[in-house]
């Protein structure tokens, strides 16, 4: 029993020095820093599932990196573990964190914690933020199969243009702001604007500044994540003549319509030659009745004494009706 209850309490005792082990070098690590972590609070951090290593490294480094108190607004223990417990990376927050302040970024840990939990990669924002990026306008992807962006200058001519744009992260709007691919569609439009306001392609080839200066002007950056630093024109090839093509398929067209307003008039005059040649046709037919009637007409004036002879006497009934009295 004596054995047995020694085995015992050596067991307990090696659990417990196991555990002040365990416990003690993160709480003696934190205390030795600066950073309050009580002993009870990365004990607790076990029992919830919390990474207290983790916890009390972030809290350390951000000891260590003497982040002002604008900054660390927010750096609770318990906000770290719901950062931790709802998906973050609160290593990364803290990197960002301290990256930002030694480049005077104003992100706080509020900040980057909720551009952690929005899905951005805060570590690569604020670097994005220092250093600008370029783009390229339109995307040179392997899913992509537009490798220019064609734009109608005034006079008609076909303009391919390549840009590169050097965009840096606006963290005030990060969440919830446009991303690159709004960036990439808005610079493309306005590209092809600025060459459809140009008179003549020339001008494009001589000053091709003057396509990034009026996209500049224009404000594309509003409500994204990115703030346009500058445009570049990569390249301007000139394409086919738009206008001339469309000139002469209008031409065509008109041509086409002429043909139709011809044929139709053409088709109408016909039709009103035939129904005129019927109107003659039925004008001879009364012609001819009355024509047929004119004997009749004659035959009856003289049967009834209506015309005289040429002798002036009675007409030919007045004679014949004397003739029969006298027989």
């Amino acid at each position: 029993m004596l054995i047995g209850l020694s085995v015992l309490f050596a067991a307990i005792a090696l659990l417990l020095i196991g555990v002040a082990w365990f416990f003690g070098r993160l709480w003696l690590e934190a205390t030795t820093c600066g950073a309050d972590v009580p002993l009870a609070e990365i004990v607790a951090m076990y029992f919830r599932g919390v990474n207290a290593r983790e916890i009390v490294t972030a809290k350390i480094m951000a000891k260590q990196a003497g982040l002002s108190i604008d900054r660390l607004q927010g750096l609770t223990t318990q906000a770290l573990e719901a950062h931790q417990l709802a998906g973050g990376n609160v290593m990364g927050v803290m990197l960002a964190t301290i990256a930002a302040k030694n480049a005077r970024l104003p992100l706080g840990i509020d900040l980057a914690m909720s551009i952690d939990l929005a899905g951005r990669d805060v570590v690569d924002s604020v670097r994005t933020s220092v250093a600008p990026k370029v783009i390229d306008c339109p995307e040179q992807s392997e899913g992509s199969n537009l490798r220019s962006i064609s734009g109608v200058s005034k006079d008609g001519i076909e303009l391919f243009t390549r840009a590169r744009v050097t965009v840096r992260t606006n963290l005030d709007q990060l969440i919830g702001g446009a991303t690159e691919r709004t960036i990439i569609a808005r610079v493309g439009q306005g590209i092809i604007s600025a060459i459809g306001s140009t008179e003549s392609f020339r001008k494009v080839l001589e000053t091709p500044s003057l396509i990034s200066k009026n996209v500049l002007s224009r404000g594309l950056d509003a409500n994204s994540s990115y703030e346009i630093v500058s445009i570049d024109i990569v390249n301007v090839s000139v394409g086919t003549n738009i206008g001339a093509g469309l000139t002469i398929a209008q031409a065509e067209a008109d041509m086409k319509t002429s043909q139709a307003g011809a044929e139709s008039r053409l088709s109408m005059a016909v039709a009103r030659k035939q129904e005129m040649a019927a109107k003659i046709a039925e004008q001879r037919s009364i012609l001819v009745l009355a024509e047929a009637s004119v004997p009749h007409a004659i035959a009856a004036a003289y049967f009834q004494g209506n015309i005289l002879c040429a002798t002036g006497e009675a007409s030919f009934p007045k004679i014949w009706n004397d003739l029969s009295v006298g027989a």
